[in-house]
């Protein structure tokens, strides 16, 4: 990237985080974000077209208006435009996390790997992210609303973009966007040729037993009385609605997760078979990197990845392949 250019973003940014201060906003939250969005051109840039968008989803709580919600967009570079081609929905993981260049989930090389197979990827911010303000982060809908903001970013860019093929999109995600990706395909399979959910949420009820803030994040998406209402969690639970599946889904679990225990993802994984619905999974035993085994840059991550992107590959029909 020409020097000017790095010049002029990264004043960009300060001058964004400037803004967001002065008007009372989360200002290390969008500093970080604003300053991490050089980093993706940076990252990217040489590869891909890489993009930033605002789009309409459902309405928050009581209001009639729609949401704003944010994403970001990677379109290879040099692609032809005249040929369809595949779409890889990319759901970032965390309660209040967004789609950020390093750190654990290690998104800038998923989405390196995945451009240069052929994919157009978009990655959006759902609701609850983080580097939007507190409204935007306490607009969180666990395991509700925010599965409508993904499966709205794809049909932003489907409708935005006549190159990508509405037949090839497959949504992925690790974590809580496991839980999301999984959600995507099942309520939405007209949407999506596939999905992959690494250690996914996947059993509220189980989750609430280990983990401490489970209760509060009941409480801020769906009420204080639904925080207390067993049916709510189960609801909210992808092992709950397992049987909807009628697309190719890969799962990943790993036992020495303490994040999401493999105790959730076995329960997920007995659903799907209790209802006979034909899915690929692996769970791998005590794999180092414990919940961010597959994201990481050893030799059984980049393995684990191989896996992933052969049975989107299989599905999806990249032109690189």
């Amino acid at each position: 990237m020409p020097k000017l250019l790095l010049t002029a973003l990264v004043f960009a940014s300060l001058a964004a985080a400037q803004d967001a201060s002065d008007s009372g906003e989360n200002d290390l939250d969008h500093a970080v974000k604003v300053s991490d969005d050089v980093l993706w051109r940076l990252e990217l840039g040489g590869i891909a077209e890489v993009r930033t968008f605002r789009y309409t989803s459902s309405p928050k709580g009581t209001s009639r208006s729609p949401l704003i919600v944010y994403a970001y967009s990677y379109v290879p570079l040099g692609i032809d435009r005249t040929r369809k081609h595949p779409m890889v929905v990319l759901v970032h993981g965390g309660v209040h996390g967004s789609h950020m260049t390093g750190g654990p989930a290690n998104s800038a090389t998923i989405v390196r790997e995945l451009v240069a197979q052929g994919y157009v990827v978009v990655a959006p911010d759902y609701r609850g992210s983080t580097g939007y303000g507190q409204s935007y982060k306490m607009a969180i809908d666990y395991g509700g609303k925010e599965n409508d903001d993904v499966l709205a970013a794809r049909q932003w860019m489907v409708e935005r973009y006549p190159f990508i093929d509405p037949a090839r999109v497959g949504v992925m995600g690790w974590s809580h966007g496991g839980m999301i990706a999984f959600f995507n395909v099942l309520f939405h399979p007209e949407a999506y040729a596939c999905a992959y959910a690494g250690v996914p949420v996947s059993d509220l009820m189980k989750r609430r037993e280990y983990v401490k803030g489970m209760v509060d994040t009941m409480a801020k998406s769906a009420g204080p009385a639904a925080a207390r209402d067993d049916e709510e969690y189960k609801r909210r639970s992808p092992v709950t609605h397992a049987g909807k599946l009628a697309r190719p889904l890969l799962v990943h679990g790993n036992t020495s997760d303490s994040t999401v225990r493999v105790v959730e993802v076995n329960a997920l994984v007995a659903a799907l078979q209790a209802a006979g619905r034909p899915f690929e999974h692996k769970i791998y035993e005590d794999a180092p990197g414990g919940h961010h085994f597959n994201r990481i840059d050893t030799k059984l991550a980049v393995d684990s990845r191989r896996e992933i992107y052969s049975f989107l590959n299989k599905h999806l029909h990249p032109a690189a392949h």
